[in-house]
């Protein structure tokens, strides 16, 4: 552990903590970003009694800070300013968030903690591969490795032959990347004769995508790695807000920093530990734009507050299943990416790239699933699109398309992969 007394805190002080820290930070507002503040309701500091008191302020919104955009509910002077780092993905006004120097600790603070949880120490060498620029995660884990003495591969997105070169002959023992990009890795080095077994590399540590038990799996496989699901967005300061360790039961969140809460995505209210809600977060030790209730679009649940066989006692979430806005409705029923990637997955003919693709046909909605196959000679006889046709019909309760094709078929794409093509959309 990197912190070993503030990661195993007990219950009543973890609160007690949250509960100061909470009404330090409606302070802060209050005191600098009257906006802001009447945002809140002009809520008082003393206003709040106890953590449940919580629930009775207003969410915070995407659309909010795209509204606010550049500094409107920034909540310190622009001259201590030392960065600021842009939402991926965001179209339209971006989503900015600003870093004091006590931030950048801040984030520092919690990389090293989630580095650690990961089983990464100072003897590693940890090669970097998200990008180092207006999306926050290269720099995240360049300043976490920085706090626990670990060598630093800083080779940022892209440039796959570099990256495995690199790999073998700095000794690399720990790979960051963006969910998707170790599946390119492993295409890569099939083609160039490459086996990550003759090199270092133990752990894969892999995020800002929803990636699902069955890819992870692969993935490991592939790689002869431990992996581990990191999570975090600019918005509440970057990647770190937590990551699972090496029991593998959920995702641990730094509750010392933040507070999360999981609300019914239509009503807002809050619901209890166990039941399956979007993700809301409210920071607790941010200067430049703490966020009060945050309404992530995340898909989740508290799994347990209880001290997890790690030692740890922040409360563990279940993996990410996917986003509000990313959630299909097709015919009625309502699904995630991620739980068709779970079906396709469990069949090892089936290659890491698939793409969903939704159209119309006079007037009627179809859906069409194009996933590379690694062994074309088994789909002669039709034997793998009876098996996944059924699988995913009993899932979804209709029948899909499906078009195998040869791997490398499905266009790469640097960043996140695109796994929905939602032709409805573009009329």
């Amino acid at each position: 552990m990197y912190q070993p007394r503030l990661e195993t805190m007990e219950r009543e002080e973890i609160e007690r903590v949250q509960l100061e820290r909470l009404k330090d930070t409606i302070r802060h507002i209050k005191e600098n970003n009257k906006f802001y503040w009447e945002h809140l309701q002009k809520v008082e500091p003393e206003d709040i009694k106890s953590l449940d008191d919580l629930k009775n302020l207003p969410f915070l919104t995407k659309d909010d800070l795209r509204e606010g955009y550049p500094f409107k509910y920034t909540c310190t002077p622009k001259e201590f300013f030392v960065r600021f780092h842009m939402s991926s993905g965001t179209t339209g006004t971006p989503i900015v968030n600003f870093y004091t120097r006590s931030d950048v600790d801040q984030w520092a603070e919690i990389m090293a903690r989630c580095l650690m949880c990961a089983g990464v120490n100072s003897k590693d060498v940890v090669q970097i591969t998200p990008s180092f620029g207006l999306f926050n995660g290269g720099f995240g884990f360049h300043y976490g490795c920085e706090r626990i003495g670990a060598m630093i591969v800083p080779i940022g997105a892209g440039r796959s032959m570099l990256q495995l070169k690199l790999m073998k002959e700095m000794g690399t023992t720990v790979i960051c990347a963006i969910a998707s990009y170790p599946l390119r890795l492993i295409e890569i080095a099939k083609d160039e004769g490459f086996d990550f077994r003759e090199t270092n590399l133990k752990i894969g540590i892999f995020g800002a995508e929803v990636w699902s038990d069955e890819m992870r799996e692969r993935i490991e496989a592939e790689m002869g790695i431990d992996s581990y699901d990191i999570i975090g967005m600019t918005e509440t300061g970057g990647v770190g807000l937590g990551i699972d360790c090496r029991e593998k039961s959920g995702i641990h969140v730094w509750e010392d920093h933040y507070i999360v809460e999981i609300v019914d995505p239509e009503t807002g209210e809050v619901l209890p530990d166990g039941e399956e809600g979007e993700l809301v977060v409210t920071t607790l030790t941010r200067e430049g734009l703490p966020v009060i209730r945050y309404r992530t679009r995340d898909i989740t649940r508290i799994l347990s507050r209880e001290r997890c066989n790690c030692g740890r006692t922040h409360l563990r979430i279940d993996r990410i299943k996917g986003r509000t806005d990313d959630m299909l409705k097709v015919k009625g029923v309502n699904f995630y990416p991620s739980q068709i990637e779970a079906i396709l997955m469990r069949h090892k003919e089936v290659g890491n790239e698939y793409q969903i693709v939704i159209d119309e046909k006079k007037g009627k909605t179809y859906v069409k699933v194009v996933l590379e196959i690694k062994e074309p000679s088994r789909v002669s006889n039709g034997e793998l699109i009876e098996h996944l046709s059924t699988h995913l019909y009993d899932f979804l309760g209709f029948r899909v398309d499906l078009e195998l094709v040869e791997e490398g078929t499905i266009p790469r794409k640097p960043g996140k992969a695109i796994r929905v093509i939602d032709k409805r959309k573009s009329g």
